[in-house]
């Protein structure tokens, strides 16, 4: 049973499309500054690797606790918290020192992980009737904000003075959407505590199911953003070019979120979008490993397969979720469990990646890796199928 709200769903739209855009924000600007960020600090590319990585494993730790953390304090008001954290860890980062730029990623790390799962409860709470829409609209204001900090991050650095003061700069959209949400979430009636609710599902067929589903989409994700531009330049493309294939990939992953949920929740045919979505993603990392340089066409039609993908990847989960939940506390545990399954994959996966292009000495294993991830993905659709809504 939910709980009635005051608040109007177009408020609470607003409030969670402006706290998702913070959510890769802080993590999307430090790549383009991870050469800057190695040449201060005179450290070596692993352990500039592993910032990243482990932010994104604590996203894990934070998407496993997050239905708890909820459940305790409240999804709304735990929401606005863990979007402060994204705050306060990008203003950490601000300090030009190693263990600031580790300790401020830990919080934007955490910060997201929890947030991702808050936001599920609260979309299945207040926008159950439009969640495929809201969620593929939250996921797309993600991807924007991405975009944005990629490529502006270069540019803040040379006008701010530095790259710690590019990273700082993420708090501020991060502040501003803070203050937006709690006035609105002031509005909403809260359940008291219920640590039952706060416990992840394991058991859950379901669930166990979804999170394979997003830990094969959350590999795929990463890894393709991790390897895509190293890969093309193995191929002779130039930095800038390669670099440019990858913003096509993150282009082409837009219109996916937006629109792929929608539809399926329109045509109530989940399996269908999953499976037609997973199978331009597999035709694109297929096409890229045994035809990397296609005639006339070039690369790009991989890489738009593979955003098409990964793209409507994430938000399809997450709509699955909020469409078989009974109830909200029930949607929060188990997209924490998947999230933090599949942040784990996320975290782990590249850095495998990159462990079997240096014993390989090439990418075929790597990319096998990732096709394996699909395959994952794939056996979840066909074992969840079009089962009617809760």
């Amino acid at each position: 049973m939910t709980r009635r709200t005051t608040v109007r769903p177009a408020v609470v739209l607003v409030g969670v499309l402006a706290l998702a855009a913070n959510l890769r924000t802080a993590l999307a600007g430090y790549p383009p500054l991870l050469e800057t960020v190695r040449a201060d600090l005179g450290i070596s590319a692993g352990l500039a690797g592993f910032v990243q990585a482990g932010a994104v494993l604590m996203m894990a730790v934070g998407s496993f606790t997050g239905s708890a953390v909820g459940a305790r304090i409240g999804r709304e008001r735990a929401l606005g918290i863990a979007v402060g954290l994204v705050a306060a860890g990008s203003l950490l980062r601000g300090v030009a020192a190693l263990a600031a730029l580790v300790g401020g990623s830990v919080l934007v790390g955490l910060g997201i992980g929890l947030a991702g799962v808050l936001i599920t409860g609260v979309v299945k709470e207040h926008l159950a009737e439009r969640a495929g829409a809201a969620t593929g609209g939250y996921v797309v204001s993600m991807m924007v904000g991405a975009t944005v900090s990629s490529a502006v991050a270069v540019p803040l650095a040379t006008a701010l003075g530095g790259w710690s003061f590019s990273l700082a700069a993420w708090a501020v959209p991060a502040v501003l959407a803070v203050a937006l949400w709690v006035p609105v979430a002031s509005r909403m009636p809260a359940d008291g505590p219920n640590a039952e609710y706060g416990a992840l599902p394991w058991r859950d067929p379901f669930a166990r199911l979804i999170a394979c589903y997003q830990a094969g989409t959350s590999l795929m994700f990463y890894g393709w953003l991790t390897w895509l531009s190293p890969y093309y330049e193995g191929q002779g493309w130039t930095a800038g070019r390669a670099g440019l294939l990858l913003a096509v990939w993150s282009v082409a992953q837009i219109p996916a979120a937006l629109f792929v949920p929608a539809l399926a929740e329109r045509n109530r045919r989940w399996r269908f979008w999953a499976g037609l979505t997973l199978t331009c993603g597999l035709t694109g990392t297929l096409g890229a490993l045994l035809l990397p340089m296609p005639l006339l066409v070039g690369p790009w039609i991989w890489v738009v397969l593979m955003g098409i993908g990964v793209g409507a990847g994430f938000p399809m989960g997450l709509a699955v979720i909020a469409w078989r939940s009974p109830d909200p506390a029930a949607a929060a545990a188990t997209s924490g469990l998947a999230l933090g399954v599949g942040y784990t994959a996320a975290g782990l996966g590249p850095l495998l990646m990159g462990v079997l292009i240096d014993a390989t000495a090439g990418y075929t294993a790597a990319i096998a890796l990732l096709l394996a991830a699909g395959l994952l993905q794939g056996w979840a659709i066909l074992r969840i199928g079009d089962r009617p809504r809760i």
